[in-house]
């Protein structure tokens, strides 16, 4: 008898530390590679150094935002970086036309939402999958913001604009504030709204969310919808940032660079499993493993090899989970 009560204590603290895992485990990851990094070098811990990575992940965190919801809704988004650059240009032409920033931000907010909603199309009634969709639609926003530049940049010429990604307010630049803010709107969107938990319910089980009269076609409009408003938002911070934008260069990889925040943050790529505030601390991750390689001078080619690992690595728990 007391065999089986000490057996029973192990699995219940087995089972208890496993649930601990499964639902921390991207913080406790994120606090060891923090710690890590600043045993590693003695410049990472200045207050200018962390503001830096807060700024610097502000713009594929915006990004990442919007591609947890496609996710965890089953599909995947491929052209968040060919629409940012294209979205980019469009800011920046209708900046000089006008003469209004708040133009500018409109066309960002409207063009990013559209193409969205033309993703969410092609997904839920065309009924494409969302690779080969989204794989289209990156291929054609790139050769629009090639087309439309000629191949090249497109600069700015409203004083101010640069306001949006340079201001500051304390210690803390604007599109950090602007990431966070975002962070917690989508976190209760998806928490305590209807909408949150269809999304839940159509990446789980999308058969049985037709049967339950879930409107699952709306559903998957809307997060693709949202994720390219997203996407415009994070538009509008890189065109500001450097009031130009690369119609070849610019959001380059950024897909890749979302996905890993998401799948890093515990998202499960079948959809259904995951959380906003995972995805927040992958951004993070992502933010201090690329900020430790700069300041250990390690070739940026070799970057790509350190994100590829953790990717896997992450997916290869999420297996065991």
């Amino acid at each position: 008898m007391a065999n089986i009560q000490i057996n029973e204590s192990k699995l219940g603290k087995i089972s208890r530390f496993n649930w601990i895992w499964s639902e921390y485990s991207v913080i406790i990851a994120f606090v060891l590679i923090y710690i890590v990094s600043a045993l590693m070098n003695d410049r990472f811990l200045l207050l200018q150094n962390q503001l830096n990575i807060l700024m610097q992940v502000s713009t594929i965190g915006i990004i990442a935002l919007g591609m947890t919801l496609v996710i965890l809704s089953g599909g995947i988004d491929l052209s968040v970086g060919s629409v940012l650059a294209m979205v980019g240009v469009f800011v920046v032409m209708a900046l000089n036309a006008s003469e209004s920033i708040f133009v500018a931000v409109l066309t960002a907010l409207a063009v990013g939402a559209f193409v969205g909603f033309l993703n969410g199309l092609l997904v839920a009634k065309a009924k494409i999958a969302p690779f080969i969709a989204t794989l289209g639609m990156m291929a054609g926003a790139r050769s629009i913001a090639l087309y439309t530049t000629n191949g090249g940049s497109i600069a700015g010429q409203v004083d101010g604009f640069t306001n949006i990604s340079n201001t500051k307010v304390g210690l803390v630049s604007l599109p950090v504030i602007i990431f966070l803010t975002l962070t917690l709107c989508v976190y209760l969107l998806m928490k305590k709204t209807r909408f949150g938990r269809y999304v839940y319910a159509v990446g789980s089980n999308e058969k049985a969310s037709l049967l339950s009269a879930i409107r699952v076609d709306r559903i998957k409009i809307g997060v693709y919808s949202l994720c390219g408003f997203l996407v415009g938002i994070a538009a509008l911070i890189e065109t500001s940032r450097l009031n130009s934008i690369s119609s070849s260069s610019s959001g380059n990889l950024y897909e890749l660079d979302a996905i890993a925040a998401v799948i890093i943050g515990g998202t499960r790529m079948t959809g259904g499993k995951g959380k906003v505030i995972g995805t927040l601390f992958g951004v993070l991750i992502l933010g201090v493993l690329n900020n430790t390689m700069n300041l250990m001078n390690i070739s940026p080619h070799l970057q790509g090899l350190v994100k590829g690992l953790i990717i896997i690595i992450a997916v290869i728990f999420q297996k065991r989970n």
